[in-house]
């Protein structure tokens, strides 16, 4: 009998090591074409500005993975049913968060009397700061575009198929932490080229940024956990990744654009965040108490 439930506790630790293997695998293979295009093509410093290669491969890993796996397109997120409604929310959590970063960024500056203006333009987003202006409106489409790709590939594999094959062995909370890690972790490729190509010598820019990911990544996955669905926390993440590229504050002093865009950045994540969780916690009582009535009813 001992020997039954060693054997059945091994099986259960190699299908599990078998996963977090198989999580590993798909995720070097999209860091490598990540490292591929920052250090030898780098997209974003061509007029395209957004490094989308690598996540137009990604696509294409997360779609040969869910075929391989046999895996629908609803088992990794994609579901139908309040799609429209689910995006809207997503996009008006966003833009309320950031609302309130700017709107604090601009009272700050106001305070100090060194608030200039608001501008709407297109830059490439960097860990050192904002480049290459355009005003352009094929620049917007561009950016648009580039950033629909960006969060179809990483909520696509990171909230979608990593916590999928994940959820097999592991609770949800353990999965949307390893996701959440490497999600973090994807992120190390842009400081780290800034600091081999001396742009950009500080290291914890790099620790924040992965830091930052990594809660961002697990507040995305709170998010599909409650609604069931990619599509609220891919609008939401559009609108983080959007809006930083578009809409620009100018304070006096500084004399460049988005001088205190770390500050609203760090606003307006801390405050989704801290919303998300609270809504996770009601979520989960609740859930808790629908399955003990549940689980009381059988019983009875």
């Amino acid at each position: 009998m001992d020997i039954n439930i060693i054997e059945i506790h091994s099986l259960k630790l190699s299908l599990q090591i078998d996963n977090v293997l198989t999580v590993l695998i798909i995720y070097i293979t999209c860091v490598i074409f990540r490292i591929i295009e920052y250090f030898f093509i780098k997209t974003d410093f061509t007029f395209i500005g957004e490094a989308i290669l690598h996540k137009l491969i990604g696509i294409g890993i997360l779609y040969l993975s869910a075929k391989y796996f046999s895996y629908k397109k609803e088992d990794i997120g994609f579901k139908g049913g309040k799609i429209l409604l689910n995006i809207i929310w997503g996009l008006l959590f966003g833009l309320f968060c950031f609302g309130i970063a700017y709107l604090t960024e601009v009272l700050i500056l106001k305070s100090s009397n060194n608030f200039d203006y608001i501008t709407l333009a297109v830059t490439s987003y960097y860990d050192n700061g904002n480049s290459n202006y355009h005003t352009n409106i094929i620049f917007f489409i561009i950016c648009f575009i580039g950033n629909i790709i960006n969060v179809l590939m990483e909520e696509g594999v990171f909230r979608g198929l990593f916590p999928k094959i994940l959820d097999k062995k592991y609770k949800f909370i353990i999965s949307a932490l390893i996701s959440s890690i490497l999600f973090g972790l994807w992120h190390i490729v842009g400081p780290l080229r800034s600091y081999m190509d001396g742009t950009n010598r500080n290291l914890m820019n790099g620790v924040i940024l992965v830091s930052t990911s990594a809660l961002v990544g697990f507040k995305f996955a709170l998010i599909t956990k409650m609604t069931g669905s990619l599509y609220f926390g891919m609008s939401d993440h559009f609108v983080n990744n959007t809006i930083v590229n578009i809409l620009h504050v100018m304070p006096i002093s500084e004399h460049v654009l988005d001088g205190y865009q770390t500050l609203r950045i760090s606003i307006a994540q801390t405050l989704s965040f801290i919303i998300v969780l609270i809504v996770y916690f009601f979520y989960t009582k609740k859930n808790n108490k629908k399955n003990k009535r549940n689980s009381s009813n059988i019983e009875i």
